[in-house]
């Protein structure tokens, strides 16, 4: 009951920092929101440890262990968020999700073809309709009316409201693109913890975290673009990158908190209601920044139902269905994806 709880938190905490980010990014860039929000994370993530007396272990991790936490800290705190943020002003938060959330499925493949986990049936299903409700919510496009108040007028995110037309295309790549960064670096992390004698991930979180932070200053100092526009930040956007960076450090705690006392199969499923209160979210914070019609709300429920049946154990969610033995059968049914 209280990994479901933490697990609970946790998706709500990761909805509410899409919001926010999504709020941050109307009057500034996605390059300004990883300057502030990955430092930012680092020093949550450091608070964290200190506070569960982990830090004494952030030395003891093997040199190859620290180096797939690094590899994974650039690749999801800088290249996949990068991209999510940036799928995120293009089309906001309520198209880009579903097609964000497309990450699973790529952990899914990749751990069956290189690690030649078990691929069912029932999971191949899942994923069609992960596929089917994140592209989904790309029908029936609809733009917002225009406002007769000159946008001059206006607050400089009220402005918006009378121009903010989703750009598809650009919008859709950037969101597979942290898809697949995301969906990648659960593989780097298991290969970090499985040459680690103690597993104590928050530790590792402040290694990956750090990586990605270093890589960041470089990025800083050799690209002049980049440094110019983290210079013209505006404090609106600023206000809501760190609220966005301490909720992600929120939600990465309660997911730790979650796994340590209940099973993956429980945690993993409750994590996909995230989608689901993103879309409330959206429409409390940010209604007029966001497409919200059926296709949105239905491609959200699909793509949930889909992940759901991807990530959790066959055996365990056909046990909770109890569905007739022949129907069970032909569900768990194993594919050979990764012969």
């Amino acid at each position: 009951m209280l990994g479901a709880i933490y697990a609970t938190f946790a998706a709500l905490t990761f909805a509410m920092n899409n919001a926010a980010m999504r709020r941050g990014v109307l009057t500034g860039t996605a390059a300004q929101a990883i300057a502030l929000t990955v430092p930012l994370g680092g020093l949550c993530f450091l608070a964290m440890a200190v506070f569960t007396g982990q830090t004494w272990s952030i030395s003891s991790f093997p040199f190859v262990a620290a180096c797939w936490l690094a590899a994974q800290g650039v690749l999801q705190f800088l290249i996949g968020r990068y991209f999510n943020y940036e799928a995120n002003r293009l089309v906001g938060v309520n198209i880009s999700a579903p097609i964000v959330q497309l990450q699973v499925v790529v952990t899914m493949l990749l751990a069956v073809v290189l690690l030649k986990e078990e691929f069912t049936v029932l999971q191949a299903i899942g994923t069609v309709l992960m596929l089917g409700g994140s592209f989904g919510t790309q029908l029936h496009k609809t733009s917002k009316p225009e406002s007769s108040k000159p946008a001059a007028s206006m607050p400089p995110d009220h402005a918006l409201k009378a121009v903010f037309k989703p750009r598809y295309l650009p919008g859709v790549i950037c969101g597979l693109g942290a898809a697949v960064a995301y969906g990648v670096a659960p593989l780097l992390v298991r290969a970090a913890f499985e040459s680690t004698p103690v597993k104590n991930v928050i530790a590792g979180g402040v290694i990956a975290y750090a990586a990605a932070t270093a890589v960041l200053v470089v990025l800083v100092l050799l690209l002049k673009p980049f440094r110019q526009s983290i210079r013209v930040v505006n404090r609106n956007s600023a206000t809501w990158y760190a609220a966005a960076a301490a909720l992600v450090a929120a939600s990465h705690g309660f997911v730790y908190a979650a796994l340590a006392v209940a099973p993956l199969m429980v945690v993993v499923p409750i994590l996909q209601l995230s989608l689901i209160f993103r879309i409330f979210l959206s429409q409390l914070l940010n209604r007029d920044y966001e497409v919200m019609n059926a296709a949105v709300i239905l491609g959200s429920i699909v793509a949930v139902i889909g992940s759901i049946g991807v990530s959790i154990n066959t055996d365990y969610l056909l046990e909770a269905l109890k569905l007739p033995l022949f129907l069970a059968d032909v569900l768990r049914i194993r594919l050979d994806v990764g012969a």
